[in-house]
């Protein structure tokens, strides 16, 4: 079963804001795209290489300018509040005001787009040897020594704060030309904030702002007004990026050596836009807050850029637009990939312009035991104390009565018996809340000491809990429960020792996976690996039972090694974009461990380039390369007008748009190999020698690949393009297949791309859209093949329809570990009978008041187990399910936002048999390999007033192997 969820096309601006606030981008160009064009203001836009500057008069005026527009626009909506001004990366700004006036203020000139603002979540000491940073011919002696790395480079993150007082954000040794060098072109400052006790900054940290006008009172108390972290996990970012060198840890008493930042050189500008918002919660991110954060930064003067808060994929989200303008300032963006693996189609950050992060082991873990009663030992991780022998507990005997049985299994807060659980060892199953937060639970109950059980194949964590703790694999999970299910068990937990030289890196179970859903898969998602599990750094006292620093694990803890990996090249390379930056990382990343094998995931199985993207980052590799794919914004306006997306302060008049297989990236991918298709790239050798260079392809199975020319000559500073044609031969349609092009020069480093493709029957849309009792579409299908293509249906099969009436609406988000029905939430049972092949459930603006804002949420009937989720900012939601178990589905309706009013979901459930009200024309017809054809939908004798669902199935004779769902309005 895939379960998948999807927000709506393009909606109306009426929709509701979750805090009410609204952002509004102007018609005019932000200060980085301004090209001239006011009377008596000259063009703004940095000339390539380089960063905008606030106080040059010419942007003053041009701000100044902006301010005008923006009052203007104002004055059309009486009562608007504006909360923040957009300047530099977007030219607009966000402000309180309902769903009528954002309707009113959409359509007034001037205006480009209005959108409701949205929430997002942070995406949860050996490191600097593993990446080669280390010793005498590490990245730092090339780069002037530990103190030297990263010099004159600013990196900015944008998290949760940071902690002034951690040793790691100390003052650092720097020169007197190096202070200069900052001091010119660094326009920030370090706000104190509110409350005591205040943020200082120094040479280390040389600016920190926040920002909570999005956020608005929602922070719990003892959060801080401040750029001050609470939570911890800014701080830990921070300091994996850029921490001064050489900091002594310990923890509890043992000391863990020193810590170091990737780049400790490197200059940090501290942006909070995350805030703790419940005492047990992860924190929380306002879209509108993040915008403006990425706006300040630029102006402000950073050289990278760290997010690791989930998030920014979608073509049209204004934080992915604001990276977009970012990079085109000559800033490089890191971002996390997200930790929703291993389930396929779930990385994100998935534009060109960001560099997206997976996750993966390094050679440094930590190893505790688990004994039981029977002699048997299981090895995890862990890095607590150790545990006599004492009673073993499975935590589905530990339950309060009338506790949720998930919950219990799972170990949350308050679920737990203490009259059961004193005094023993409590085995808890790992999912769905924090790993400490099970620890904590057993602590309160009087437990000993947990075991942490994966229930299916992931990763393994020695966080440092507040009991001692050994997290296990699903096999010794298993195991021990078996043994635990017996009379009067036992275990012994051993202490947790350092073990060094661990066989690494291996993907990270939680790492998101590929293929990107964006741009159909023509975007080969993640870029790259970096590590992210277990990684030691500074953290917050106040939520780390008072420690300094705290082992993390999360895509996270991955983006900032690679913001740093970028700080040491623009280094290195003050000219290069940041394109070219990334394309360095990428074409020297290495797909071998440590021990010289296949880079492994979390099961053992060989890892692909949807686990790690180009493989896992070789700094030493990346610094002696010179030849770089490169692109910019003329490229990606290209690919945003082919999505019929406007770009960024421009216009698709003129613009002929591309390929995203066409995007000049360090890799290549092809969502649909209809056949046979070519792509273009071009090299550009930055070096002072001229390059010749042979390519070599591997991997590929069953799919030819021809490049041309054969052979590339690249005077130094010049540019040369090549193609390569890709045609399927046996290769398994429907499957990726990937490979390698490698180009070797006579000299220096090779330029290696990771290539994915995946061949299909026929290219084909993955959806039709009709109306009425009868009527048509028509559909183009690329083959794959030369032969005769089948086309045959599905349907047309009507939704089932449910009503409720909802009142009440807290514009709380639904709380999706404990779903009830309420006044404001309805709850439908759905049963899905066997044989059904696709089944979506779906919510509609047109069936709702205007303002309305619906969310949908699918389980398994009965359980807590969530199929999917739909929650965006209108009332136009749906979870879809392939080939769903034949059960009952609980499906629940809530009202986040609107008035009181009847609500309908639809459930639409098709089967595998024709239902005689839909024809597909012609059945039958000879094609050529990647020649396209057209196919007719037709459908006739729809009762009306309904909702439709149909497939067109298209085959060789053979085999179905393509599809297109057809919807129909009737």
């Amino acid at each position: 079963m895939a379960p998948g969820s999807s927000a709506s096309e393009p909606e109306p601006a009426l929709a509701s804001s979750p805090n009410g606030i609204y952002l509004v981008e102007l018609a005019d160009e932000p200060v980085i795209e301004y090209d001239g064009g006011v009377a008596g203001i000259p063009a703004t836009a940095p000339a390539p290489g380089d960063k905008v500057d606030r106080d040059d008069p010419d942007v003053r005026r041009y701000v100044a300018h902006l301010d005008q527009r923006r009052a203007r626009v104002l004055d059309t909506v009486d009562g608007a509040e504006k909360v923040y001004d957009y300047n530099y990366t977007n030219a607009g700004f966000a402000a309180r005001m309902s769903p009528q006036q954002a309707a009113k203020l959409a359509a007034t000139p001037g205006v480009k787009l209005v959108v409701p603002d949205g929430k997002s979540k942070l995406d949860t000491v050996s490191t600097p040897d593993f990446l080669g940073l280390t010793g005498r011919r590490g990245a730092w002696n090339r780069l002037g020594g530990d103190e030297r790395a990263g010099d004159g480079v600013i990196i900015g993150v944008i998290d949760s704060g940071f902690v002034p007082e951690n040793p790691s954000f100390g003052a650092i040794r720097t020169s007197r030309a190096s202070d200069r060098a900052i001091a010119a072109r660094w326009k920030g400052v370090c706000d104190p904030g509110v409350e005591e006790p205040k943020v200082t900054c120094n040479n280390k940290v040389i600016g920190a702002r926040y920002f909570n006008q999005g956020v608005g009172d929602l922070p719990i108390p003892g959060e801080y007004t401040s750029p001050r972290d609470h939570g911890g996990h800014g701080s830990h970012t921070a300091s994996t990026a850029a921490g001064k060198f050489g900091v002594p840890v310990s923890i509890e008493g043992n000391d863990l050596g020193t810590a170091s930042g990737v780049a400790p050189a490197a200059r940090l500008a501290i942006y909070k836009t995350c805030w703790i918002i419940t005492e047990d919660g992860d924190d929380t991110c306002i879209n509108s807050d993040s915008v403006k954060a990425i706006d300040t930064a630029i102006a402000d003067g950073v050289d990278v850029l760290n997010y690791s808060i989930s998030g920014a994929s979608a073509y049209g989200d204004l934080v992915t637009l604001a990276f977009y303008r970012a990079a085109k300032a000559g800033v490089f963006v890191a971002a996390s990939a997200g930790n929703d693996g291993p389930t396929a189609r779930t990385v994100s950050k998935n534009m060109p312009w960001m560099t997206s992060v997976a996750a993966g082991t390094h050679p440094r873990q930590y190893e505790a035991a688990v004994t039981t009663g029977d002699g048997k030992s299981y090895t995890g991780a862990g890095a607590g104390k150790a545990v006599p022998s004492a009673p073993l507990l499975l935590s589905t005997a530990a339950g309060l009565p009338g506790a949720d049985a998930d919950q219990v299994r799972l170990c949350y807060e308050g679920t737990l018996d203490p009259a059961k659980v004193a005094g023993k060892v409590v085995l808890c199953d790992r999912g769905v809340i924090d790993r400490v937060a099970k620890s904590r639970a057993v602590k309160q109950a009087g437990g000993v000491g947990v075991v942490l059980a994966n229930v299916s194949p992931g990763s393994l964590n020695a966080d440092f809990h507040v009991l001692p703790t050994v997290h296990v694999d699903e096999v010794a999970g298993a195991a021990i429960k078996a043994y635990a299910a017996g009379a009067a068990p036992t275990a012994a937990l051993a202490a947790g020792a350092r073990v060094e030289g661990a066989r690494a890196p291996a993907i990270a179970g939680f790492s998101s996976r590929g293929p990107a859903v964006t741009a159909g898969g023509d975007f080969l998602k993640p870029d790259i690996l970096g590590p992210g599990v277990d990684v030691l750094a500074a953290v917050t006292p106040e939520r780390h039972g008072g420690r300094n620093w705290d082992l993390m694990s999360g895509t996270s803890m991955s983006s900032p090694h690679i913001a740093g990996l970028a700080a040491l090249l623009i280094q290195r390379h003050p000219d290069w974009s940041p394109m070219a930056v990334k394309s360095a990382l990428m074409t020297s990343a290495k797909t071998t461990d440590n021990q010289g094998k296949p880079i492994a995931t979390e099961t053992g199985a060989n890892a692909t380039p949807f686990d790690y993207g180009s493989g896992h980052v070789s700094i030493g590799d990346a610094l002696d390369t010179d030849l770089v794919y490169d692109s910019g914004a003329a490229q990606w306006d290209r690919l945003l007008c082919g999505a019929d997306v406007t770009p960024p302060g421009g216009t698709c008049d003129g613009v002929t748009g591309i390929d995203p297989s066409e995007v000049n990236l360090a890799s290549i991918a092809i969502g649909e190999l209809a056949g046979k298709q070519t792509v273009t790239r071009t090299l550009t050798n930055t070096g002072r020698h001229a390059h010749v260079l042979r390519p070599r392809f591997s991997g590929l199975a069953g799919v030819s690949a021809t490049v041309s020319p054969r052979l590339l000559v690249i005077p130094p500073g010049q540019s040369r393009s090549f193609k390569v044609t890709f045609t399927r031969t046996t290769a398994q349609l429907g499957s990726y297949v990937f490979g390698d092009l490698t180009w070797t020069p006579q000299r220096g480093e090779a330029v290696r791309s990771v290539i994915a493709v995946k061949p299909v029957l026929a290219a084909v849309p993955a959806e039709v859209h009709g109306t009425g009792s009868a009527g048509s579409a028509e559909v183009t299908a690329t083959p794959g093949f030369s032969g005769t293509l089948t086309a045959s249906v599905v349907g047309l099969t009507r939704a089932g329809e449910n009503r409720a009436e909802l009142k009440n609406p807290t514009s709380a988000n639904f709380d999706q570990e404990n779903p009830t029905a309420s006044d404001h939430t309805a709850k439908f049972t759905v049963t899905v009978p066997a044989g059904t092949t696709y089944a979506r459930w779906a919510t509609f603006d047109s069936d709702v008041a205007e303002g309305t804002d619906l969310d949908l949420f699918v389980y398994e009937a009965g359980t807590t187990t969530l199929v999917g989720g739909s929650a965006s900012g209108t009332s136009q939601e749906w979870v879809w399910v392939e080939n769903p178990e034949p059960k009952s589905y609980d499906v629940y309706v809530d009202l986040y936002a609107g008035p009181a009013q009847e609500v309908k979901l639809f459930s639409f459930l098709l089967g595998s048999e024709a239902a005689g009200n839909l024809t597909a024309t012609p059945a039958t017809q000879p094609v050529t390999i990647a020649t396209p054809v057209k196919v007719t939908a037709a459908w006739d004798d729809l009762a009306p007033g309904g909702r439709w669902l149909g497939r067109l199935l298209y085959g060789d004779g053979t085999a179905t192997a393509a599809s297109t769902l057809v919807w129909v309005n009737s």
